[in-house]
C-alpha cells in the first residue's frame, strides 16, 4: 500500500528539510496550473500533512477517495471531517471568496454592491465560492492552497499578474517588490502570493488575471518551471 512517504518521494527516515523540500516541488508539479490536477493536488497535501502534522488519518482519507471506496462510519468519526476542524476553533482572518470566471454565468460585474450577497445565493461549488480562515501573517495564495483550493499562479514571487485578486472587503497590504502599478493597487488589486488579509473579515475576488490590463502582467504558468526544478 502506497505510504504519504511514497507520494512525496522520500524516505521514511527523511529529515523535515527533505520532506518539505519535496512536498514544495511535488505540489508545484501536481497543481492544475502546471498541467497536475485537483485529486493528484489534494493528494499530495493530504500526504503532506500526515508526515508533518501526524494526521495519518487525512491521507487514508485521501487515498479512499482517490480510489472510489467509501469511507466508514467509525473511521469518518475517528478522523472528524474538515468541516468540523475548521469550526473548532477559527485563529486568523475569516476571508470570503469568488471566482471571478462565475460572475457573467451569473450576471454579474466586479464592482457590483451585492456582489456577495448574491454569490452566496447561487448554486456554486465550493471551488466557485466559498469561506476559509486564513491564518494570521500567511499569504492567501499559500492558505486558499492549504484548503485544497486551486488557485492560478505562476512565479509565487510578485513577479506576475497570475495570482491576483481583488480585494472588494476588509484590508490586504501588498508587500513591497511586487509588479503592480500604483494604479492597481489603488483599484483593490492584489498579488495572493505575497499579500496576506490583516482585519478581521475580507472579501476577494480571486482569478482576475485576465482583467484589461492586468493580462498584459500576466505569464505562462510554464515560464518558471525550469527554475523551480533547480532550486
Amino acid at each position: 500500500m502506497e505510504s504519504p512517504f511514497d507520494v512525496l518521494g522520500v524516505d521514511p527516515d527523511a529529515d523535515d528539510v527533505a520532506v518539505e523540500r519535496a512536498y514544495r516541488e511535488r505540489v508545484l508539479e501536481a497543481h492544475p496550473d502546471h498541467g497536475g490536477s485537483m485529486r493528484e493536488f489534494q493528494r499530495v497535501r493530504a500526504a503532506y500533512a500526515a508526515i508533518q502534522e501526524d494526521r495519518p488519518e487525512e491521507f487514508e482519507r485521501a487515498r479512499r477517495e482517490d480510489t472510489d471506496e467509501t469511507a466508514t462510519p467509525e473511521a469518518a468519526d475517528e478522523g472528524g471531517s474538515a468541516e468540523d476542524e475548521e469550526a473548532e476553533v477559527p485563529d486568523g482572518v475569516r476571508v470570503e471568496y469568488l471566482d471571478y470566471d462565475v460572475l457573467a454565468d451569473l450576471g454579474l460585474e466586479i464592482d457590483d454592491e451585492d456582489l456577495f450577497a448574491r454569490a452566496a445565493e447561487a448554486d456554486l461549488d465550493r471551488s466557485e465560492y466559498g469561506e476559509m480562515w486564513v491564518p494570521h501573517d500567511e499569504p492567501l495564495l499559500k492558505s486558499a492552497e492549504a484548503h485544497g483550493l486551486t488557485w492560478p499562479y505562476a512565479c509565487r514571487g510578485g513577479a506576475c499578474s497570475n495570482c491576483a485578486v481583488a480585494v472588494r472587503g476588509g484590508e490586504m497590504p501588498m508587500p513591497t517588490g511586487h509588479i503592480l502599478p500604483e494604479e492597481w493597487l489603488n483599484r483593490g488589486i492584489r498579488l495572493s502570493c505575497l499579500s496576506a488579509p490583516t482585519s478581521d473579515e475580507a472579501q476577494v475576488v480571486f482569478n482576475v488575471k485576465h482583467l484589461p490590463g492586468l493580462d498584459d502582467l500576466r505569464l505562462p504558468p510554464s515560464r518558471f518551471d525550469k527554475a523551480r526544478l533547480n532550486d
